[in-house]
């Protein structure tokens, strides 16, 4: 993805199901868990660079000493930064004798992470400030250990403000912060219900002390707390939260719009929001590796037994397509597949754009992670390429001509599709230049290029993952590769024009920085047409105090008035740079929403591509981002 775009976030889970000791004597280190926790978020940084968090709970610790545990920081490498924190505090008992790692239990005692249960998260900011404060786990403290909450999550939720009215109307005083601290405070407060119904159920039968502890453990039911909390919930998540006594739950929303996943062996449980991270960290197979259901909630109680429940009737299955597009991480081998088959789907409207010559065309990629969309692109060209060889030669066979060498150079040597790494990221630039200008003209070399290889007589073609908001496209992409001075660019992207908000997870809520949403408003004014525009504000405004499930999509007759080639073709107008030393042509190609799916066939969510949102609060975002644009509001919608 050429635009910079920030979205989903990571979450880590990990449950020892052995003593502490245990792993000591296999693997060598009383910090198994913490380490494995430490692997589990590397993997997963490509989720979130905004900031980091862990926390732990130790299970079985005597009264009067701390078992719940949490560390954040939001700098750029918090991840290693928290990390190199703990191992230096432990390392530094270690040298002054409070630590014996061969004794475990000094271990456990004076290293706040020598736990066994671990959760962790990567965050990517949607919403909130970038300070450790907007860092997760989210933490509700208490006396009582089963009242002590710790929460991590992939997710945005819709309705906000309504939950905090819900909140309020019940007496409670909630911090209007984020959608992260309305989702703490509702599953606190069914948490506080459970608790103290069972707390007076075992008082009344004249059951004291420690033993309440012991049987609250067994009687308290994160299923039923989850299945209350998240009854009013809208939007797209995957949470995991961590319960002072030993419990712990992983929730994912009915619609299964946000990915989740988890292993378990007999030492341990451990729950990410990719595949591959699990099955690398732990070296597990494709197999070993299960996905929580949409609407279920995956619990582990204190004593290691688990089991995964509904808690919100499964909704149609509608998980984000642009995991698979660009975020989860490409080593995934279903993502792998699915990435190169976006790829190749592409390939007859890539033969169009170059006229069918191989000879004079050049194939690469930019940015780095459309590359697996590029091989997948090269082998149906060649596949392409290799089919019409085959008959051209089977033509000169029955004709009985004499294959010379001459032919074969002319039908394989000289036309073949040819890739070159045209594009090198060559620096990452820090934002400490005030001026606009400033700041694009020192952008723009972001990019190195590789000089030589593009003729003047060839079109150049980058295969690139989405165009959201073309700004990068215009201002740095086009301008670095016109500097090869091709005839032509074809700039091909691997997913469809996007056109609509997204509310679950991206951060992209502002609907007039889509360049296809600019270039149908800009066609609308061409051909007389900016009443429609005015249309859909007034239809908008109408259904603004509607419940959300009764708002419709009135933002599509914008886009009805035009096909996706006319709109693709105002695109290409208005990205095409300014001031530059070059006047070849510019064409950009899409992917279609048909081939979208045949490509990808585990995941159907495109609402950005096709406003067909997958839960109710997906129409009131859109629908209040249109009136936003209108009124020249800038920010999210939600």
């Amino acid at each position: 993805m050429s635009d910079p775009i920030k979205h989903e976030c990571g979450i880590a889970l990990i449950r020892l199901l052995k003593p502490l000791d245990y792993y000591w004597r296999k693997y060598g280190t009383p910090l198994y868990g913490f380490n494995k926790l430490f692997l589990l978020m590397e993997k997963q940084h490509n989720r979130g660079q905004d900031g980091a968090g862990i926390g732990a709970v130790k299970i079985g610790v005597p009264p009067g000493h701390n078992f719940i545990f949490r560390s954040r920081s939001a700098k750029q490498d918090g991840l290693s930064h928290i990390f190199k924190e703990q191992l230096e505090f432990y390392n530094d008992k270690v040298k002054r004798g409070i630590i014996h790692p061969e004794f475990v239990d000094t271990v456990k005692a004076n290293f706040d992470y020598a736990a066994e249960l671990l959760i962790g998260h990567l965050r990517y900011g949607t919403s909130g400030d970038n300070n450790k404060n907007a860092c997760h786990p989210f933490f509700r403290k208490s006396t009582w250990p089963a009242r002590n909450l710790m929460l991590v999550g992939n997710f945005n939720i819709t309705n906000t403000e309504e939950l905090n009215r819900d909140l309020i109307e019940r007496g409670i005083h909630p911090v209007f912060s984020t959608d992260t601290q309305a989702v703490l405070e509702e599953i606190c407060f069914q948490l506080d219900i459970e608790h103290a119904e069972i707390y007076r159920e075992l008082r009344d039968k004249g059951i004291a002390g420690e033993q309440i502890l012991k049987m609250m453990n067994e009687k308290l039911s994160p299923v039923r707390i989850v299945s209350n909390a998240a009854k009013s919930w809208d939007g797209g998540y995957t949470m995991a939260g961590a319960i002072g006594n030993g419990d712990a739950f992983v929730i994912r929303d009915a619609n299964a719009i946000r990915p989740c996943y988890y292993i378990k062996n007999d030492e341990l449980i451990a729950v990410a929001s990719e595949r591959v991270p699990l099955m690398t960290v732990f070296e597990a197979n494709q197999n070993e590796v299960m996905e929580v259901g949409a609407g279920n909630v995956f619990v582990i109680k204190s004593d290691g037994t688990c089991y995964e429940r509904s808690y919100k009737p499964a909704g149609e299955r509608k998980s984000c397509t642009f995991e698979r597009i660009y975020f989860s991480r490409g080593n995934d081998p279903e993502i792998y597949r699915e990435r190169k088959a976006l790829g190749e789907a592409l390939c007859p409207k890539v033969y169009k754009s170059i006229n069918g010559d191989f000879k004079h065309a050049v194939f690469s990629f930019i940015p780095n992670t459309a590359e697996i969309g590029y091989y997948g692109l090269m082998d149906g060209l060649r596949k392409m390429r290799r089919g019409q060889v085959r008959d051209t030669l089977l033509e000169i066979s029955n004709s009985g001509k004499k294959l010379t060498p001459e032919i074969i150079d002319s039908l394989i040597m000289d036309n073949w599709p040819r890739g070159e790494k045209i594009a090198h990221k060559d620096i990452k630039l820090r934002t400490f230049i005030s001026q606009e200008k400033d700041r694009m003209q020192l952008a723009s070399h972001v990019y190195d290029i590789t000089y030589g290889v593009v003729g003047k007589e060839d079109t150049l073609v980058c295969l690139d993952d989405s165009i959201v908001r073309g700004t990068t496209l215009k201002r740095q992409i086009l301008r670095i590769l016109s500097r090869t001075n091709p005839k032509k660019i074809v700039i091909v992207s691997t997913a469809p024009q996007i056109r609509y908000p997204d509310c679950y997870g991206i951060d992209m809520s502002e609907i007039g920085k889509f360049i296809a949403f600019q270039a149908a408003v800009k066609l609308l004014g061409e051909r007389g047409k900016s009443e429609t525009i005015k249309e859909v504000y007034r239809l908008c405004c109408e259904q603004a105090e509607k419940p959300s499930d009764k708002i419709k999509n009135y933002v599509k007759m914008i886009y009805d008035e035009f096909t996706c080639d006319e709109i693709t073709k105002k695109i290409t107008e208005l990205v095409y740079p300014q001031n530059v030393d070059w006047n070849g042509e510019i064409e950009l190609v899409f992917q279609s929403i048909e081939d979208l799916h045949k490509s990808i066939k585990s995941c159907s969510g495109d609402w950005y591509f096709t406003g067909d949102y997958p839960t109710p609060g997906g129409y009131a975002v859109l629908n209040q981002a249109f009136i936003n644009y209108y009124e020249n509001k800038e920010g999210r919608s939600y």
